[in-house]
């Protein structure tokens, strides 16, 4: 068995940026990010609410740890690459304590960083292989899943961010960020791309050499997080004037 998952592990058909599979992939997502919140809201009690938007926090949280079981059972999983100290890894794990208890503080963390980092992930992903292939599945799961239950999150439980939740979740940014490095330094690793950059083409090409990348991508997130924001600040304002 364990040649066998091996070889369906590294015997794949390469991603290809914005070709048919990944087009169909946005789309469907989008479809999906709009529909499935509102339709739950419109439609469902509140204890199938709840129940759904577990499913979704879970479902999220076994792509991560399905994949590190296939290379767990492959032969091939290295500690160096396969630990949750990527960002959205981290986020994948613990979206289910804001589906599952409705923890804000999670929630205004996560929310950041979902609408930042998955959000650039959707248009430059750093996955292996192209549909019908697991990496894809799950690469599709772990970022599109995790925007869906914060929406959700968002729409049906009628959670929202704050102006502190933006300052708190760049320091938790910044903090992940700090705790990476000597995990790092320890495993020869290179996780949250302190070291270099993906292989395969993202925004942190745009971002210069090693180590400015770093710094120019504190900018970039700060912008990421104010737009994420910009929803409700206006919404706030506008409920404020009426």
């Amino acid at each position: 068995m364990r040649s066998e998952v091996r070889q369906y592990l590294t015997e794949f058909e390469p991603f290809v940026i914005f070709s048919a599979h990944h087009v169909w992939a946005l789309i469907v997502s989008l479809i999906i990010l709009i529909f499935l919140p509102l339709a739950s809201k419109k439609y469902l009690n509140g204890k199938q609410q709840h129940l759904l938007g577990v499913i979704l926090g879970f479902m999220v949280a076994s792509s991560y740890l399905t994949w590190i079981s296939l290379e767990l059972i492959a032969g091939s999983f290295e500690i160096k690459q396969h630990l949750p100290f990527h960002l959205c890894r981290f986020a994948n794990l613990t979206i289910p304590l804001v589906m599952l208890n409705k923890d804000y503080r999670f929630y205004e963390v996560l929310y950041f960083w979902g609408f930042s980092g998955v959000l650039q992930a959707a248009f430059s992903p750093d996955a292996p292989s192209t549909f019908p292939h697991f990496y894809f599945i799950r690469f599709w799961i772990e970022h599109s899943g995790l925007m869906l239950a914060l929406i959700y999150a968002t729409v049906v439980h009628e959670m929202r961010p704050t102006r502190k939740s933006l300052w708190r979740s760049f320091i938790a940014l910044n903090l992940f960020f700090l705790f990476s490095i000597p995990v790092n330094f320890l495993l020869d690793a290179n996780y949250f791309w302190i070291c270099g950059k993906p292989d395969v083409p993202t925004l942190l090409d745009y971002l210069g050499p090693w180590p400015w990348y770093i710094i120019s991508g504190e900018f970039v997130a700060m912008g990421h997080f104010v737009l994420a924001y910009a929803p409700f600040y206006f919404m706030k304002r506008r409920k404020n004037e009426t």
